[in-house]
């Protein structure tokens, strides 16, 4: 089996589709502003980071559990000094985040409508369950997907289920985003394929080495619309 015996794509949402992570990044740098009288920004980023990973399995992904952790966070670096209007400020942050519009990578459109109707479309995306359908309502792309699976994690487990959900074998299955530890390295390990396409900024947690794949069923594109080539 081939490319040519792919039935399924599925896609990410978050920086594959729509911007997102420089999202974060920015309100990172606003956060670090509100806590500047405690600590200085590099202490405040990296406290933020070992929060947000000693909460990961009980919040999970998404602004939300962003929003929890940058409170947890300013407790902690301000030994419960923090002032109510500085938490004020810190909820103000998530619930702009909340509230952007969604930005649409270049040809996102386009590919989709290339694609619909040959392969069945699915969108396969981490997060809160109503940012991710609020981001996806807006983005105008709904029209386009089979399928949409907002998971709690991206392991072999949650592609398996997935897969189970859609009756499509691994091989006939594709998954394309930019993360390899979450988006290519799991549907490899299952016999499916993977296409890496890299976003100008990765999250610290989702970063890894592209040389670990190695599997003739992984592909690294430069931008979304070169997923077409594959099928030429």
């Amino acid at each position: 089996m081939g490319l040519k015996d792919i039935e399924a794509i599925a896609f990410d949402a978050d920086d594959t589709l729509w911007e997102n992570e420089n999202f974060f990044r920015e309100a990172e740098r606003e956060y670090c502003q509100v806590m500047a009288g405690y600590a200085p920004a590099g202490e405040t980023a990296g406290s933020l980071f070992r929060v947000e990973m000693q909460n990961m399995e009980l919040y999970g992904y998404g602004v939300k559990a962003f929003m929890l952790s940058l409170i947890e966070t300013s407790l902690l670096l301000s030994k419960n000094r923090v002032r109510p209007d500085q938490i004020e400020a810190i909820i103000a942050i998530g619930k702009r985040m909340l509230q952007r519009d969604v930005i649409l990578l270049d040809h996102v459109p386009d590919l989709l409508e290339r694609l619909y109707g040959r392969y069945r479309l699915v969108l396969a995306s981490k997060g809160d369950l109503l940012d991710q359908e609020r981001k996806l309502k807006k983005s105008g792309l709904l029209k386009y997907f089979h399928h949409i699976e907002i998971m709690t994690n991206k392991q072999e487990e949650n592609y398996s289920d997935l897969l189970k959900h859609l009756d499509v074998r691994p091989e006939r299955f594709m998954m394309v985003g930019n993360s390899l530890r979450s988006d290519v390295l799991p549907v490899i390990r299952l016999g499916g394929y993977a296409v890496h396409i890299p976003y100008f900024m990765t999250w610290e947690h989702e970063q890894m080495d592209p040389s670990e794949m190695k599997s003739d069923r992984f592909f690294e594109l430069k931008q979304l619309h070169d997923l077409l080539t594959l099928f030429e």
